[in-house]
């Protein structure tokens, strides 16, 4: 009996030590002074399926993002409208494109292009919440 506990002791130490090298701030409040999402963002990878399994794959002259403190977006993914406002809720994204009659095709039913977004060590993850990946999709982006 007392090697057993030994030996559960030890894999609980064990298991508790094997932990990821990423520090993932999904629980942090994005409202905060700090930020995180504040700066340049560039997107340089995709996480994709052509019918089986889920790979990541590189992106040649990414989409750049910038968010402002003031709730503001710059983005050059569309010619047509580069700019808008932002919020973060319950570590989902929305943006807003600000162009009159604007629309991408992508948008829930109240206008907004929403992402559930991920913050890891050196980059971010989003991944498309108002419009379904049949075989699931996330994005990776570095800040710059």
């Amino acid at each position: 009996m007392k090697y057993l506990l030994y030996f559960v002791l030890a894999s609980v130490f064990f298991m508790s030590s094997c932990t990821t090298n990423y520090d993932v701030l999904e629980s942090k409040d994005l409202s905060a002074k700090d930020d995180p999402i504040i700066g340049n963002w560039k997107l340089v990878e995709a996480y994709i399926s052509s019918g089986g399994p889920q790979y990541w794959v590189n992106v040649e002259n990414g989409e750049e993002i910038t968010f402002t403190s003031e709730g503001l977006f710059s983005s050059n993914r569309f010619s047509e409208c580069t700019n808008g406002d932002y919020s973060i809720e319950s570590n989902e994204l929305f943006l807003n494109y600000s162009c009159n009659g604007f629309t991408t095709g992508f948008e829930n039913p109240e206008g907004a292009i929403t992402y559930k977004i991920t913050f890891e060590l050196n980059h971010l993850l989003l991944t498309p919440t108002s419009v379904i990946c049949i075989e699931g999709c996330s994005y990776k982006y570095i800040r710059k």
